[in-house]
C-alpha cells in the first residue's frame, strides 16, 4: 500500500439512516492500493441518490459512515505501483463501479454494472464530495483540455441517460418518444433521444415547470400534467417509446397508457413503493418493458466524445456550483425543484 500524510479535507458525509443524516466532517486523505490512483477532485455533481440518501428514501443498502459523491472529475496525483497507462497530472472522470467481483459471469463479459457484488462511490465506499478520492484504476477515462470539469463531472449522468436510451432501448429516427420526469436524467434522456433522431416530449407536474424551461433548450416540447393528447396525436395509438425517469413507481402505469401496441417502456427512474395496478397492458398490449441501470466503459467513451465534440452540451442544467461547505444549500435547491444539477467544488 501506497501511504497517505494526515491531511484533512472537508467532506460531505451521510453518517446514519435516519433522515437529515449529512454533515461537514473532515477526513484524512486515503490510502492507495497497488491498482489504484489518488484523484484530487475538482467537481462533484450531485445526484438525486445523494438527495435520496439525505431524505433517507432510498431503496438501497449503504454503508454508513460514508461521503457521497459519485459524479465526478479530477486531477491525478498519485499512483499506484502496478497501474500503467496513467501519469500524474492526468485529466479524468471516473466511473461508478468502484468494487466488483471481476469473476462474475457479469464482469466477464463486460457487464459489471450488473454484478450482485459491485459496490459504489458515496454508499458502498467513500466518494467524491471531498478533496481527495481513492480509485481503481480501471475506472477511469480521459477528457480533453478544452471540456471544463464542471461539465465533465457530469460524464456519469449523461452515460446512465445513454445506456437507457442509446442501449437498452429500441430507436430510429422519427420515433415518437415521451419522457417522464424532468430531473437530470429525464432531461439528458431526452437529449439522448433527440440526437437519435426521435421527436420527444418530456412530462412533468406544476411543481417541474423551472425543470420543464430547461427542457426546451434541448428542442422537446414540454407538457405540464397529462400527455394523452401528445401521445396519441399521431394515429391514436400511442408513441414508439416511454423513457419513465419518474421516481415514483406510479408511472408506469402511465406509461401503460401512452404506449402504443407493440412499443416499449424502459424504466430508469427508481421508486420503491409497491405497484398497486394491473400490469395486463403489458400483455395487451405486447408492451415490451426494459430496465436500465447504470453504464458500463464503452458508453463512457460514446458520452465524452459526444460531450467533447459539443453534440451533447450539459451546461444548461447546471443551476450552479457551490464549495462543498455549502452542500445544504446546493441539495436544497435540486431538492426543491428550483434547478436540475448543482455542482460542488472541494475546498
Amino acid at each position: 500500500m501506497i501511504m497517505a500524510s494526515k491531511i484533512k479535507s472537508a467532506a460531505v458525509v451521510n453518517f446514519a439512516p435516519e433522515k437529515g443524516s449529512v454533515e461537514i466532517r473532515e477526513i484524512e486523505k486515503p490510502v492507495i492500493g497497488e491498482k489504484d490512483v489518488l484523484l484530487e477532485v475538482v467537481n462533484v455533481g450531485v445526484c438525486g441518490s445523494d438527495l435520496h440518501q439525505w431524505t433517507s428514501d432510498h431503496s438501497w443498502p449503504v454503508n454508513y459512515p460514508v461521503v457521497l459523491g459519485h459524479e465526478f472529475g479530477g486531477y491525478i496525483t498519485a499512483i499506484g505501483s502496478r497501474v500503467r497507462d496513467w501519469r500524474e497530472g492526468d485529466r479524468v472522470v471516473s466511473e461508478t463501479a468502484a468494487i466488483i467481483n471481476q469473476s462474475n459471469p457479469m464482469s466477464r463479459v463486460g457487464l459489471y454494472n450488473l454484478d450482485p457484488d459491485r459496490k459504489g462511490f458515496g454508499y458502498g465506499v467513500n466518494g467524491a464530495m471531498t478533496k481527495f478520492v481513492r480509485v481503481p484504476a480501471r475506472c477511469l477515462h480521459h477528457i480533453p483540455e478544452h471540456l471544463p470539469f464542471e461539465q465533465a463531472c457530469l460524464t456519469e449522468p449523461c452515460s446512465v441517460a445513454y445506456n437507457a436510451v442509446a442501449v437498452n432501448s429500441h430507436i430510429r429516427p422519427g420515433d415518437r418518444i415521451i419522457v417522464l420526469g424532468p430531473g437530470t436524467i429525464g432531461i439528458l434522456s431526452a437529449a439522448i433521444a433527440r440526437i437519435n433522431g426521435a421527436e420527444v416530449a418530456i412530462v412533468g407536474l406544476e411543481a417541474d415547470k423551472r425543470r420543464l424551461d430547461i427542457a426546451k433548450q434541448y428542442d422537446c416540447e414540454t407538457i405540464v400534467g397529462d400527455a394523452t393528447e401528445w401521445a396519441m396525436r399521431k394515429d391514436g395509438l400511442g408513441v414508439d417509446l416511454i423513457i419513465d425517469a419518474a421516481g415514483a413507481s406510479s408511472t408506469l402505469k402511465t406509461a401503460m397508457e401512452l404506449v402504443r401496441p407493440n412499443g416499449q417502456i424502459t424504466k430508469v427512474g427508481w421508486g420503491p413503493q409497491p405497484l398497486g395496478f394491473s400490469l395486463d397492458p403489458l400483455v395487451q398490449k405486447n408492451i415490451r418493458l426494459q430496465g436500465s441501470f447504470s453504464h458500463n466503459w464503452p458508453v463512457w467513451e460514446k458520452v465524452i466524445s459526444l460531450m467533447s465534440n459539443g453534440m451533447l452540451d450539459v451546461k444548461p442544467i447546471i443551476g450552479g456550483i457551490w464549495p462543498v461547505t455549502d452542500w445544504h444549500e446546493a441539495f436544497s435547491k435540486m431538492h426543491q425543484g428550483e434547478i436540475v444539477k448543482s455542482v460542488l467544488k472541494p475546498v
